[in-house]
């Protein structure tokens, strides 16, 4: 038998307070109703490990408003302790450096000098090239273009240049009209194109909106503050989770998908774009603050 301890109940007082039942939290964090009980009861040899121990409790406390660095500091005779060797390795991300070997390292260096050698080369022979095709071109040739031009001009009788005047300007007539007719098919084109973003309902925490008349969905989440977010696919497809730091953002592209799922813990720190546009929350994020937005894409034909 566990009892609730003093960080215990301090978090189960911070998940009540939100209004939010083990199952509630359980879909907004993705941890499993036994671990949050345990968290809860401070039975933490349930648990997988210390480094998830740490890992839940950081999620809960986001989950339910709290510091989690605070909170660590504060009950840290509570919370087993993490090492760097007991990370697991899947979560780990540093990389290991590869060592240049010597001789490549000596090419690297001469790289650099090496292109701008070949581009010095390369523009000088093009200004070349151009000074001799000028040159070339003898003056005599444009002085008898001239003289041709002018011969021919005197030879043209006025009534064949009446002619042309009018054929020139049913040419340019024919042009406008053409050009007005191109604007205008532009112009039914993109508000044909133009992507349609609407709610379609809207119950409690949940909302659902739907995309069409666009053939791409690319989804942006940006955060103004520290929000906790879960974005899965139509299939429940986990794709990320976890917290967005202040000004950073979340993309992910959606394009070959049916539809988008997202959890958000704080929705007044949290911004949603769909292809750069913005979508305006159906239910006030300042009433409710955790919730639950479903995007429904229909792609354009």
């Amino acid at each position: 038998m566990f009892y609730l301890t003093e960080l215990g109940n301090r978090l189960k007082e911070a998940r009540e307070a939100k209004g939010l039942s083990l199952e509630d939290l359980q879909e907004l964090t993705k941890i499993q109703k036994r671990y949050l009980i345990g968290i809860e009861e401070g039975n933490y040899s349930m648990m997988p490990g210390k480094f998830y121990v740490r890992a839940f409790i950081k999620q809960y406390c986001e989950a339910v408003g709290l510091d989690s660095e605070e909170i660590f500091e504060q009950y840290k005779s509570e919370v087993p302790s993490v090492y760097s060797e007991e990370l697991p390795e899947q979560l780990s991300r540093v990389q290991s450096r590869k060592t240049i070997p010597a001789g490549d390292s000596k090419v690297v260096e001469m790289l650099p000098k090496i292109l701008v050698a070949v581009l010095v080369i390369g523009v000088a022979i093009l200004i070349w090239v151009l000074v001799s095709s000028n040159m070339s071109k003898p003056d005599s040739d444009d002085k008898k273009n001239d003289k041709q031009n002018t011969a021919v001009g005197y030879n043209k009788s006025d009534e064949f240049n009446k002619e042309e005047e009018k054929a020139d300007k049913n040419q340019d007539v024919k042009k406008e009209d053409t050009s007005d007719k191109k604007d205008d098919a532009d112009d039914a084109v993109d508000e044909k194109t133009q992507q349609e973003l609407a709610v379609v309902s809207t119950s409690g925490k949940n909302s659902t909106y739907e995309l069409k008349n666009t053939d791409t969905f690319k989804l942006k989440v940006t955060s103004k503050g520290s929000p906790w977010v879960g974005i899965n696919n139509g299939e429940g497809k986990l794709l990320f989770q976890g917290t967005i730091n202040k000004n950073e953002s979340q993309e992910i592209d959606f394009t070959n998908e049916k539809e988008a799922v997202i959890n958000v813990g704080r929705a007044y720190e949290t911004e949603i774009f769909v292809n750069g546009e913005k979508l305006e929350y159906s239910i006030s994020p300042t009433e409710m603050a955790t919730q639950l937005v479903t995007i429904q894409f229909t792609k354009a034909e």
